[in-house]
């Protein structure tokens, strides 16, 4: 479903280059929970900016659903569902009216799609009126994520969804994300909190080379072949978690 060969990042500045990614490839199968982990820094969400078509990257290329992300972005737009790691909607609009609006750029309605958000929307129902930008951090969070599902896409990334979340409501997104997967959709998600990383089927540890930094892969596999990785600064905590 995904496929990225060598992507490079580099960032110019008044005095030098920042280099954000470094030769990072991967492959994501169809209907896969995909995890992305590694300290700040490590370029994920760079990578993740990439990926939804919102960055051109200085090198290397990749495509989603087979579609290229540079020559073939509206196309991989119309099947990606994209949650940011900051939230990013309408804050003077209301829960109703940003999901309306979410779902018309798709050419679809809330009606149309609600089994797809059906779970988390009826937490937020009691808010509907309510101006998002008046909303907690988790009901942000979890009206960031009916958007993104709103239109069913194919792809789904989620930049540190669990951020604010309940760890009740945790739980439920784990669900959700196992139910979207065993329906067929590839998740792939950044995240820090391992309950969900633990559930993943593949991830990839991310983190800075050398002293001109430069996110690239330092491991990658199950989370228990991460955990076994040596110098996994990430997988450390994996491998400790997974004891308990």
């Amino acid at each position: 479903m995904i496929v990225a060969e060598n992507i490079n990042m580099k960032y110019r500045q008044v005095l030098k280059e920042i280099v954000a990614l470094k030769n990072i490839s991967l492959e994501v199968k169809e209907g896969e929970v995909f995890g992305l982990i590694g300290p700040d820094g490590a370029g994920k969400s760079t990578l993740f900016r990439i990926l939804t078509t919102l960055l051109l990257p200085t090198g290397g290329k990749a495509t989603v659903g087979g579609y290229d992300v540079i020559n073939q972005y509206r196309e991989v737009r119309n099947i990606v569902g994209y949650m940011p790691g900051k939230f990013s909607l309408y804050q003077d609009l209301s829960v109703e009216e940003n999901l309306r609006f979410f779902a018309s750029v798709f050419d679809t309605t809330i009606q149309a799609n609600y089994d797809q958000v059906k779970d988390i929307y009826e937490q937020l129902a009691p808010f509907k009126d309510r101006k998002a930008g008046a909303l907690s951090g988790g009901m942000k969070q979890k009206l960031g994520l009916c958007c993104a599902l709103i239109h069913k896409p194919r792809v789904l990334f989620l930049d540190e969804p669990t951020t604010g979340l309940h760890f009740a409501d945790v739980h439920k997104l784990i669900e959700i994300l196992r139910r979207l997967s065993d329906g067929g959709n590839t998740v792939v998600v950044i995240e820090h909190n391992l309950d969900v990383i633990k559930t993943a089927d593949y991830i990839i540890d991310m983190g800075p080379e050398g002293g001109d930094g430069g996110g690239t892969v330092i491991a990658k596999g199950t989370p228990e072949e991460v955990a076994k990785v040596k110098g996994s600064y990430t997988g450390q905590y994996v491998k400790k978690y997974l004891k308990k």
